[in-house]
């Protein structure tokens, strides 16, 4: 379902660039400028699995952040999001799975709040329809160890 630009205009416009590939750099004209390269090699910069990861809890947090607004809570809201690349049978997926933690906040308003900022996150939004894509309420954040198989 596309959305109707006449009914609800853009609030906010940008350009994300990346013209050289992955090994080159993505920018954002007068902005944001960063070096990116592949998870798989030794190379440094950045990737697209961090840009996302960094998209959805920036978003989720934000979102978060306006709902303990609206409830009259301190922002105590944390996102910790973990991106994974693997093959699939077409070619490569990534795995999402974004943990909300909300200290300070029983279970079930915590569970409220997450659930509202899911439904109106719009990086949340865009991702929500697939499967490999989980947001999850936590009292603690997972211990991630970094997997790195170098390109062959």
């Amino acid at each position: 379902m596309s959305i109707d630009r006449e009914k609800f205009p853009p609030l906010y416009r940008t350009v994300a660039i990346n013209d050289d590939g992955l090994n080159s750099h993505s920018y954002v004209p007068g902005g944001l400028d960063v070096v990116t390269s592949s998870p798989l090699s030794e190379t440094p910069g950045a990737n697209p699995e961090q840009f996302l990861g960094l998209a959805l809890s920036t978003c989720l947090n934000a979102t978060l952040e306006a709902i303990e607004k609206m409830r009259h809570l301190p922002h105590t809201s944390q996102v910790h999001t973990i991106v994974e690349y693997a093959r699939d049978t077409k070619g490569f997926q990534f795995y999402v799975t974004a943990q909300i933690r909300i200290p300070d906040v029983d279970r079930q308003t915590a569970i409220a709040m997450a659930d509202l900022a899911e439904r109106r996150c719009p990086v949340a939004k865009l991702l929500g329809g697939s499967p490999n894509v989980t947001v999850a309420l936590v009292d603690q954040f997972s211990d991630v160890e970094p997997v790195t198989v170098k390109a062959k």
